[in-house]
């Protein structure tokens, strides 16, 4: 893991995005990923409304320290023209902005995903802030690691805080 832009507090912007929800355990599940972002993808693509602009992002609900496995919520989203309507499994909404703590990162996989929300966490806590559970804290994915030469993902962890 190595860190592209060290923790900050940053005002993010509500984003209108399309989704798919998952219940269940995803920790550790790569292949779920790939089976929800590629439901996305396919939509995106025949509805013409991914570009240059597109932003992809994990929208995580619940803290798994907490909360049953089988009882963590995800949505996988992608960001899209205001005014665009979902169909069937694929849903819109308006991902809330506010404060959040966001740490750039390089990972070499997705086993470094784990350690890389410990990562945030303790800044968080090391910095006398509190996580905001009320608010879904974001992992924004900044490029498609099958087009990285070492496979990397280069990503935005936002924590929700208060």
């Amino acid at each position: 893991m190595k860190i592209l832009k060290e923790p900050t507090i940053q005002d993010l912007e509500e984003r209108y995005v399309a989704y798919v929800s998952y219940q269940g355990n995803y920790i550790g599940n790569p292949a779920l990923f790939a089976e929800l972002f590629g439901k996305l993808f396919g939509w995106g693509f025949q509805n013409q409304v991914m570009g240059p602009d597109t932003v992809m992002i994990a929208a995580y609900y619940d803290d798994p320290e907490v909360t049953p496995p089988d009882e963590l919520t995800l949505d996988v989203c992608m960001s899209i023209p205001e005014g665009v309507k979902g169909e069937g499994e694929i849903k819109t909404k308006n991902l809330p902005g506010g404060k959040y703590a966001v740490i750039g990162l390089e990972l070499d996989g997705p086993e470094e995903y784990p350690a890389s929300w410990e990562k945030i966490v303790e800044w968080v806590a090391s910095h006398g802030l509190e996580i905001d559970i009320s608010r879904a804290s974001y992992e924004v994915y900044l490029n498609n690691p099958e087009e990285h030469p070492k496979k990397h993902h280069i990503v935005d962890i936002c924590m929700a805080v208060r």
